[in-house]
């Protein structure tokens, strides 16, 4: 098909910006250069990617879905031509919330003490399946059930108490622990890309749900008192806030804490960091 990796560029960035003008200045070009690669690429697949109309783009089906694609493609070959150039890249491990909660500190160290050649970045991502999916992390340690494509492995790690998230001052913050029912009339704010709450709630028992799109957010929502969190453990621990008290929700389950990754590896040191994270976790 005579696809080049100009083509794909043109793709990602407009499906990141969602407008032509804007992925024209993202990549440093013409808005009518920009047109034309697309349309270059259109006709060398044979299928349209973009729906245009006077007042909105979208993409198709199949753009939507080599959009995602070309992503992982230019992040890989970025990550082979970093490593051609300046040696080992280091493991890049995502999330969203919270890594590992307080066992964070030891796995990072001992795989640092054991591993010195391969350093572990760590990246907070809103959504870090799809950073996963895209390329741009080769691990992540997600809360929340992954879509059932086939292309990611989970594994379940341990499990982790729920906690509610209370503003100081509401009157749920001067107990040691809330129920379900407590939390039945009151707003309770949620992110839209890593909530633990999904098919949480019982019929009858359903809360005004505010909808926000990271931590940084909820914690404001949160400690302004607009409204109360719902989370685990991992959050309690990584996120202290000065005006938040965190107290263990004690009708509800836990939430597993799963560690995804590529079915095919991006990095050379996957398995093996899969393998230490197991045996710090207590998994066999």
């Amino acid at each position: 098909m005579n696809v080049e990796l100009r083509h794909l560029r043109a793709l990602a960035a407009i499906g990141d910006a969602g407008t032509i003008s804007g992925a024209a200045e993202a990549l440093r070009i013409s808005q009518p250069a920009l047109s034309r690669t697309l349309e270059q690429l259109e006709s060398r697949i044979g299928t349209p990617l973009v729906e245009r109309t006077t007042r909105r783009l979208a993409l198709t089906d199949a753009g939507r879905a080599l959009h995602e694609r070309s992503h992982l493609i230019l992040n890989q070959v970025d990550d082979a031509l970093a490593e051609a150039s300046v040696g080992p890249r280091p493991l890049r491990v995502g999330f969203a919330w919270a890594l590992l909660g307080e066992r964070t500190t030891g796995v990072l160290r001992t795989w640092r003490d054991q591993h010195p050649a391969t350093p572990v970045r760590l990246c907070r991502r809103d959504d870090p399946e799809a950073a996963l999916r895209r390329g741009e992390l080769n691990i992540a340690v997600v809360r929340t059930t992954p879509a059932p494509r086939g292309d990611l492995i989970a594994e379940e790690l341990y499990r982790e108490e729920r906690l509610a998230a209370v503003p100081d001052g509401h009157p749920l913050a001067r107990g040691t622990g809330v129920h379900l029912a407590d939390l039945s009339g009151q707003p309770v704010v949620v992110c839209s890309t890593a909530a633990t709450t999904t098919g949480f709630w019982s019929r009858g028992r359903q809360p005004h749900i505010l909808e926000v799109a990271g931590v940084d957010e909820w914690l404001t929502t949160i400690a302004t008192g607009e409204a109360i969190g719902v989370t685990t453990q991992g959050t309690g621990h990584s996120h202290p806030h000065p005006g938040i008290r965190y107290l263990p929700i004690v009708d509800a389950g836990p939430v597993a804490v799963l560690l995804l990754r590529p079915r095919v590896a991006t990095h050379p040191v996957t398995e093996a960091f899969v393998g230490h994270v197991r045996k710090m976790v207590g998994v066999s």
